[in-house]
């Protein structure tokens, strides 16, 4: 119990050293002084809540927000002091918004302690005292041996052991830990793969040491030492020997693996991280708003309380005939008097802060995220892809976006690779029909004959279709099965029989490429290779492999060829493998990449190293020393990788054509047009990345394009970004282009930032070349944190887009054939570039306008609510006394004007879609936040202020002094007081402004649902009709009964009829004049487009929305076909809803984007077959 909490405190952390030793099958030294480490379950928790905690910590989380907290201040003020209005008025709205938020993350929490429960309790076999035993998968220890079975999931991160092949391989995918569908072989060591049964595991003596558990996928270092007749063998452990939890098996019956990380200690769960929280723009100025309504909020408090002391110096109003002093208040001290008026005027006004924003905010964006799942522009029928959103917390935030940072590969590009041109010994050579043409020859040559390779053409196949990383998988796995040899039915397999896997689609398009030219991969087993040279076969022995890493930008494989001899194979990026060449037609081969670079095609250098016998048996010590160091394995390996990968004679080049993507070009240009620069960020070299970039249309060919390429020094950097400088500023080109380099990149942002991005901003588009994912990172941080504080969104769709994708403002993962990981870090998923124009110039407007104007509305309504309040003072020498009662306090946020302003938010549609789409420029209308500008803040405020006046001045005028207006001709004047008091004067001030604020946001929405309708127009029946019922029944458990009859006396005279419509009309006259005459004078953009009428044919009839269903029924209401009728949209009655909406609700294949809009935004009708 003490070392717990010494655990907890932090003074006895649970791992004291750098490694970990684990006893294989728990079997502890039985001598000597052993002390056993530590080691977590393997349960896995990614709750956040127990039974116990659920409710202090999630009080404790939603206090946290600045709003609730208010708002419970305020509510305990109301219990402590004498205030005059009902603790419940505070208390009721805080209690729902605090009740919907809890049931909503304790049922999330919920089916997260569901999917735990069934991960934790999921069958598992375990070798125990000699048997198999079955047990639950949180029961497993580190040290156990743990049996898996073929298409099972790893139950804890494994060091494999032996599995039912002779050689101890095993294939798995990694799918749902880095989305990369391939085959992966992993190995055991020859020392355990030969332990096939539960009694030779039983007796196996070993123990593996290794690293304390990280979070990288890719590393581990370890080792394991068997001991076999008293002799202790060590043999390294790396990536390839550790099988991860979360993985499959594939392609294999059974393994047996030692659990060396268990439950939250397993790499997979340490990769369970909080991406830091983004927060929009909207959600900035919200609070920003929010702190100015608490100033005005205090400013009204502090004045009321003031002039109520003035006013009390008068004798006569200090103590009133009929409100005499107690001994308490006469003894009672000023200050504390001070300061209990001070927080009872505060209670009083405290609704100017609208505490259900927050909850109809949030609703708007969870409900609202819908929609972008349910776009049938959005998805993608070839490959089965809906756009899906990870966070609605960013959907307003679409409409914001001034740079968009976007990988080449795979985002720009299909990421389908097609083998075009190689070069080899300085000739460049085309396949045509599945043979290695030279440059300038036809398929066959003169005298009839096909060319023959020979030589170097010959080494230079066999070293693409050995050195790589592909997997093989057989219509008949079972064939590679079991004893004998695992290779002896290949020869009898065609070209059908097998498929290749492959993590790159560079390899997997060039060892096919061999394939069909003659020289065909068909068999690896982790120990020999064999290939098939024009139908003879030929088995090479793999003794190492030195894997790819972005840091050398090469990979090679060591081989002992059929002959005996031992032999390197490699092949990377030129600027990798040029370099350390000393031999071959190096020259020419660098000329024939530039080449290949310059027509768009990805290139890839192979070269080759011979070893002398005493050379290899160096290496070879030299691998296995940093293989099984425990300190800085990986620094060594480097090290080793470099000796070795040396004096090497250049065989050739490759290019692969990756094409690119449909409509990329267009979607570039309509993002330029919105005012949205983009920046292209790869790893590909500059010629490949410019030849790119100018076909998609991100340059154009009338851009000056300017370099800084290859900077060696910050002074040469410093000196060529001046020059840069001058050149945009003397040139008179309107357009500039930047193309810069990984390297050069580095040295800039060194210590010539503020240049670089001088340079950067005057320039159309960039592009940087060779970047690695970290400097991506950077670019997208350097933007976002300039002066400007531009809105950033970044594109990819590989592990390597990661880090720029959660950096970015917005993060959006494509769907594409380099796995998952940026979709499930990415904040919205889509299957292709193209679909980007929609998600910002559509989806993103909508977004923002709604929310916008929900923001805007709240504070609006919440000042016409508190601001009579705060009049009526002046009228009831600031007693306190509230203007509306308790019940009506309590709703008017919660049930008489929610509903529209939510639904509102969710349909409004200020421009077509098809216009947005198709003037890509009405984007800039809503840039940098212009519809939350403090100029837009202010005048929805002073609007609120005004109206609020007019309805408390306008009911006092017209209802307060003459008694004739209040009159039914029956009234007599000794009654007036009578009838016409406080809560009168009041409900009829709150009846003027409900219908009112209602009235407002009618007029401010310019799409009409059915939705819209019912719930504007109920809003303010459900008010009249709760107010009759409410004041027309005496309630048993209410102390007053304040209200009773109150609004059926008010709703009997007709001049109360008539003060309503002018007080409402008196509001909302000026608004209409005002939106008349700025839309004919000074008409924006956005406005002159939604005068744009659609073409006859094209107009959706019913009023262009939810009016028109499937099946063709239609939901227009009376009034809707009258204005249909009156405008002439509908012309044949219902039936025209159904053929107007599934012929003429498309565009033709000559205009913009896309060929058919059948989107669920607008809820037009679809075809079944569509979905």
């Amino acid at each position: 119990m003490l070392r717990w909490i010494r655990q907890q405190l932090g003074f006895d952390p649970p791992h004291q050293s750098d490694t970990r030793t684990v006893y294989v099958a728990n079997r502890f030294p039985e001598h000597g002084h052993y002390v056993p480490q530590r080691f977590a379950d393997n349960r896995i928790i990614s709750s956040k809540y127990t039974v116990w905690n659920f409710v202090p910590k999630n009080l404790f989380e939603q206090f946290r927000r600045i709003a609730n907290f208010y708002f419970l201040i305020i509510f305990l003020v109301q219990l402590m002091i004498d205030t005059p209005t009902s603790p419940v008025t505070s208390g009721l709205p805080l209690f729902f918004v605090i009740t919907v938020t809890a049931i909503k993350q304790g049922y999330e929490d919920w089916l997260r302690h569901k999917a735990d429960n069934e991960v934790n309790g999921a069958p598992v076999f375990v070798v125990r005292s000699g048997s198999l035993v079955q047990t639950r998968s949180k029961n497993i220890r580190v040290g156990d041996i743990v049996r898996v079975a073929k298409d099972e999931t790893f139950p804890a991160d494994l060091a494999l052991l032996s599995s039912d092949r002779a050689e101890g391989t095993c294939h798995i995918t990694t799918a749902s830990l880095d989305g990369e569908t391939n085959l992966k072989t992993h190995f055991s060591v020859a020392e355990t793969s030969v332990c096939q049964s539960v009694s030779q595991l039983e007796a196996l003596q070993a123990v593996v040491e290794c690293q304390q558990p990280e979070a990288d996928l890719y590393r581990f270092v370890g080792r394991i030492t068997v001991t076999q007749l008293g002799e202790e063998i060590v043999r390294p452990l790396g990536p390839e020997n550790l099988l991860l939890r979360g993985a499959r098996l594939k392609n294999t019956k059974e393994i047996f693996g030692v659990a060396i990380y268990t439950g939250m200690e397993s790499k997979m769960a340490l990769n369970y991280k909080c991406k830091s929280q983004k927060r929009s723009a909207v959600e900035k100025s919200m609070n920003t708003f929010l702190i100015i309504y608490l100033c005005i909020l205090l400013f009204e408090a502090v004045l009321s309380t003031i002039l109520k002391y003035a006013w009390q110096a008068e004798e006569k109003w200090d103590e009133p005939f009929y409100n005499q002093k107690t001994e308490q208040e006469k003894n009672s001290s000023p200050i504390l008097k001070f300061i209990s008026d001070f927080l009872a005027f505060l209670v009083l006004y405290n609704f100017i802060i609208p505490i259900s924003l927050y909850v109809t905010v949030e609703m708007q964006k969870f409900l609202g995220s819908f929609f972008i799942g349910w776009d049938l522009d959005l998805y993608h029928e070839e490959s089965d892809q809906k756009a899906q959103v990870n966070t609605s917390d960013l959907n307003e935030e679409l409409g914001q976006v001034e740079y968009v940072f976007t990988d080449k590969t795979g985002t720009l590009t299909e990421n389908e690779m097609q083998f075009r041109e190689c070069s080899i010994n300085g000739t460049k050579y085309r396949e045509v029909n599945g043979k290695l043409v030279p440059e300038g020859m036809t398929e066959e040559s003169p005298d009839g004959s096909t060319p023959q390779l020979m030589g170097e053409e010959l080494l230079f196949l066999k070293a693409v279709s050995l050195c790589h990383t592909v997997q093989i998988s057989y219509d008949q796995p079972d064939c590679l099965v079991g004893g004998g040899d695992p290779f002896s039915q290949v020869n009898g397999f065609s070209s059908s029989h097998m498929e290749y896997y492959a993590s790159s689609p560079d390899e997997k398009a060039l060892v096919e490429a061999t394939k069909r030219i003659g020289v065909a991969f068909t068999c690896s087993n982790g120990e020999t290779v064999e290939i098939k040279t024009f139908g003879k076969s030929e088995k090479y022995k793999l003794l190492h492999v030195l894997e790819f890493d972005a840091n050398r930008r090469r990979m090679s494989v060591i081989l002992q060829t059929p002959s005996g001899g031992q032999v390197l194979f490699t092949k990377g990026a030129e600027s990798a493998i040029l370099p350390f060449t000393t031999s071959g037609e190096i020259e020419k081969t660098r000329l024939h990449v530039d080449e290949f670079a310059l027509k768009g095609l990805r290139t890839l250098v192979v070269a080759c190293r011979h070893f002398r016998p005493e050379e290899y048996i160096d290496v070879d010590r030299r691998l296995n020393a940093a293989r099984t160091a425990l300190q800085q394995r990986e620094e060594r390996l480097q090290e080793a990788f470099s000796y070795i990968e040396k004096d090497l004679h250049l065989l050739g080049a490759t290019g692969v054509e990756d094409k690119l993507q449909d409509k990329v070009q267009e979607t570039i240009e309509a993002l330029r047009l919105a005012g949205i620069k983009v920046w292209v960020l790869t790893g590909d070299k500059s010629e490949t990345a410019v030849s790119v970039s100018l076909s998609c249309g991100h340059f154009h060919r009338t851009m000056n394009i300017l370099e800084l390429l290859q900077q060696r020094s910050d002074n040469e950097c410093a000196e060529q970004l001046r020059r840069l400088a001058r050149r945009i500023k003397e040139d008179n080109v309107i357009q500039h282009g930047l193309v810069v380099d990984g390297a050069s990149l580095s040295l800039a942002l060194r210590e010539h930032e503020k240049l670089f991005m001088e340079v950067c901003k005057n320039c159309s588009a960039v592009l940087c070349c060779r970047m690695a994912p970290l400097q991506k990172a950077k670019v997208v941080r350097l933007l976002k944190t300039s002066p400007e504080k531009p809105i950033t969104l970044a594109i990819g769709d590989g592990a390597n887009d990661v880090s720029m994708i959660q950096e970015a403002h917005v993060g959006i993962g494509i769907m594409g054939k380099e796995g998952r990981q940026a979709v499930r870090n990415s904040d919205y998923a889509i299957a292709r570039f193209k679909f980007l124009a929609k998600l910002l110039l559509v989806h993103g407007h909508f977004y923002y306008i709604r929310i916008a104007t929900l923001v805007q509305y709240f504070f609006y309504k919440n000042v016409c609510f508190i601001t009579p309040q705060f009049l009526y003072q002046f009228f009831c020498l600031f007693s306190q006394q509230t203007l509306y009662d308790s019940v009506y306090l309590t709703l008017y946020n919660i049930c008489f004007t929610s509903l529209p302003i939510l639904v509102y938010s969710l349909f409004e549609q200020l421009v077509h879609p098809h216009i947005l789409q198709s003037k890509p420029a009405l984007y800039r209308d809503i840039s940098k936040n212009s519809l939350l500008s403090f100029r837009t803040f202010l005048y929805w405020t002073l609007l609120g202020f005004c109206h609020a006046f007019v309805f408390f001045f306008g009911s006092y005028i017209l209802m307060g002094e003459d008694t004739t207006l209040m009159g039914n001709g029956q009234i007599l004047r000794a009654n007036r007081q009578l009838m016409f008091g406080n809560w009168t004067f009041g409900t009829l001030v709150f009846t003027v402004m409900v219908i009112t604020v209602t009235l407002k946001l009618a007029l401010e929405t310019h799409f009409w649902t059915w939705m819209n309708h019912f719930v504007t127009w109920g809003s303010i029946a459900f008010y009249f009709i709760f107010s009759l019922f409410y004041g027309g029944i005496i309630w048993p458990f209410l102390h007053t009964q304040d209200m009773y009859f109150v609004f059926v006396q008010l709703l009997s005279s007709g001049s109360a009829w008539f003060a309503i419509i002018i007080i409402i009309i008196t509001c909302l006259f000026p608004d209409v004049v005002k939106k008349v005459f700025y839309r004919h004078l000074q008409p924006t953009s956005t406005q002159k487009s939604q005068s744009l009428s659609i073409p006859q044919e094209q107009a959706l009839s019913c009023m262009e929305s939810l009016c028109c269903y499937q099946h063709g029924q239609s939901g227009c209401s009376r009034l809707a076909r009258l204005m249909e009728q009156m405008t002439g949209q509908c012309r044949a009655g219902a039936n025209q809803c159904t053929a107007s909406s599934r012929s003429n609700r498309s565009w033709s294949d000559t205009e913009n984007f896309y060929s058919n809009d059948r989107s669920i935004l607008t809820l037009s009708p679809i075809e079944s077959t569509h979905c």
